[in-house]
């Protein structure tokens, strides 16, 4: 749902605040999610509705046609069958059998190769290559797929009248295929991609879920469909860290409203008024373009009614002190980062600990000022051992966890107590939490068999991305009782193979470099369905990736990221190679002798 601007306007925003490199590399697309205006009053005509496209609006072309038919199941899904079988030939439809209500599904497929059309005496013969990405619920879920097909085939035949020389009348589709085909485009073109929000099990942060609300949604209802969902819980693969309403919850009519107040109306189990205002936050962040008093009413009393406005400012989703830092390793230590028009920090650790680093992972925590430090350094014979400090700027003390042969860059989990804080890593092909003792502890994820090879925690400490097997995956983190373990994993589909690095760009999408024929960078949404190429060619595998996620409590650049190739480290937007001379604190090699590269870009937030 977070929308995306246009990118010199959002650049020139940025600058203003003090963090410059808007995100968006220079190849990239620029995209734009479906920014909503203020909800508006009952009624009212939405200018950004969007419908999906009817059968005669191809005309006599049957590419145009082909596509209009594999998005015309966008939408309401009520309306869905109908829709689709607007393109169908009467004597066919039968064969597209229907189903009503909560059972309508949508399967997202993306094509692979270009449609193949070959024409023949009476008909038309279509060929779609696709690869599958999921099930679009109507809840708006999108639940990984089912079916296994990797091709389709069915048929055109003219609407004219035999004999006619009437072009116009389009097409209809016979021998149509047994579901509601949508493609990936079409789900980008005809829906919102939209974050609802759950606590987390001590209910001390919110988590986000993604979700898919049809364009023609009128405004007056997105309050109303945002409550189901919430009601209804949590996608299943988040669902282990995350904590739904009482069971048995169920809205009383319709969530209402308009002119700067909303009412819902629920039957909830309990007299929790603690869990009805907790209620208020998800439904303020939720709809954050939604102003004015939200009346909730348990059973048609006990009402709380809250400003929404007030409500998430009182509640900032991620409790940042201030915007990110740039850092590297060369010559075996940290070294700040400088690049024109942005802060540059200091190093958060002491001389003596900051010796023989590979990579880092470094983060603040509790009120900002505590710093949670993970460095991998070098321990003789070409073995790698995991060092980890916290306490105050600079990190004095650190405790040395055990030998690995290699070892990947830690990540620290925001969701855990600052007292107590836990991360990830991943060693010698197994991922690890470890705690501020350095003691490491292996987690044996639920995956098919074969090594784990990167690990990303999301900005609010509850998700987490894997690499395992060459496949990419994400996966709810369990807190319960202080102990970090990990939910199964769900499969993301994504155009990319052999995935090396990964990292969150946003709150429900993830920077992936792997393969596109040539080594590549990917932006893709957490279910796989949203890809967008970011750097289509890195000349040379990605080893190494970090990025600063984009968030609602910071405004700050989209999908800012560095990584590392061919032992060459770049930053992104534009992509750039990082120079020895924007490394600060170093001291510069004597006349003759070559500088060495800066290696395992990092950000410090």
């Amino acid at each position: 749902m977070r929308s995306r601007l246009v990118a010199g306007a959002l650049c020139g925003a940025l600058a203003v605040g003090g963090f410059s490199g808007c995100g968006i590399p220079e190849r990239s697309e620029v995209r734009v999610d479906g920014r909503r205006e203020p909800a508006t009053e009952s009624g009212a005509v939405n200018a950004w509705r969007k419908e999906p496209p009817t059968r005669t609006m191809s005309g006599a072309d049957p590419a145009e046609f082909v596509r209009n038919f594999l998005s015309a199941a966008a939408g309401e899904p009520d309306r869905a069958y109908y829709r689709v079988k607007q393109f169908i030939a009467q004597e066919d439809k039968h064969r597209l059998q229907e189903k009503q209500g909560s059972e309508v599904e949508l399967t997202v497929v993306r094509l692979t190769d270009k449609p193949v059309i070959t024409p023949d005496i009476d008909s038309t013969k279509v060929t779609i290559k696709v690869e599958q990405v999921g099930v679009l619920r109507a809840d708006g879920k999108l639940v990984p797929p089912v079916s296994t097909e990797k091709q389709y085939e069915f048929g055109l035949r003219s609407a004219s009248p035999a004999g006619s020389t009437d072009d116009g009348a389009g097409f209809f589709v016979i021998d149509p295929p047994n579901a509601l085909l949508l493609t990936d485009t079409a789900l980008r073109d005809y829906y919102e991609s939209q974050s609802i929000y759950f606590w987390n099990s001590d209910r001390t942060r919110l988590v986000p879920d993604q979700r898919y609300l049809p364009l023609t949604v009128p405004d007056e209802r997105r309050l109303n469909e945002v409550v189901k969902w919430l009601v209804a819980g949590p996608s299943d693969w988040l669902r282990p860290g995350v904590v739904g309403l009482p069971d048995r919850t169920e809205l009383i009519n319709n969530a209402t409203g308009g002119s700067g107040h909303w009412e819902v109306n629920l039957d909830m189990s309990g007299d929790d008024r603690a869990r009805a205002d907790q209620l208020v936050t998800q439904i303020a962040w939720s709809l954050p373009e939604l102003e004015g008093q939200l009346e909730l009413k348990v059973r048609n009393n006990s009402a709380v009614v809250k400003d929404l406005g007030e409500r998430r400012s009182e509640w900032p989703l991620y409790r940042l002190r201030e915007g990110p830092r740039r850092y590297c390793v060369y010559e075996d230590s940290i070294h700040p980062l400088d690049f024109a028009g942005e802060p540059s920090g200091t190093v958060p650790l002491t001389a003596d600990a900051n010796r023989k680093v590979v990579s880092a992972g470094l983060t603040r925590a509790g009120d900002g000022n505590q710093i949670l430090a993970a460095l991998v350094v070098t321990s003789g014979e070409g073995r790698q051992r995991l060092t980890v400090g916290t306490g105050q700027d600079p990190v004095t003390v650190f405790a040395d966890g055990p030998e690995h042969t290699t070892i990947g860059r830690p990540v620290w989990l925001r969701a855990t107590d600052p007292h107590q804080p836990q991360g990830l890593v991943v060693a010698d092909g197994r991922l690890y939490r470890f705690d501020q003792s350095a003691r490491m502890s292996q987690i044996v994820p639920n995956l098919p068999s074969g090594a784990v090879t990167a690990v990303a925690a999301s900005l609010d400490g509850q998700r987490v991305a894997l690499i395992a097997g060459g496949v990419l995956y994400v996966a709810a983190v369990n807190l319960d009782g202080g102990a970090v373990s990990i939910g199964p994993p769900r499969r993301v589909t994504t155009s990319l193979t052999n995935p090396t690095a990964v990292d969150w760009g946003d709150e429900e999408r993830l920077i992936v470099a792997g393969s596109a024929g040539r080594p590549a960078i990917y932006e893709v949404s957490v279910d796989g369905a949203l890809q967008t190429p970011l750097e289509d060619d890195t000349g040379a595998k990605v080893t190494h990736l970090a990025a600063y996620p984009t968030n609602p409590t910071t405004k700050l650049p989209s999908g800012a990221f560095m990584y590392e190739a061919n032992g060459v480290s770049y930053r992104s937007g534009p992509v750039d190679r990082i120079s020895r001379d924007q490394v600060l604190d170093v001291t510069p090699p004597p006349t003759g002798v070559r500088p060495g590269n800066p290696s395992a870009p990092f950000f410090l937030f």
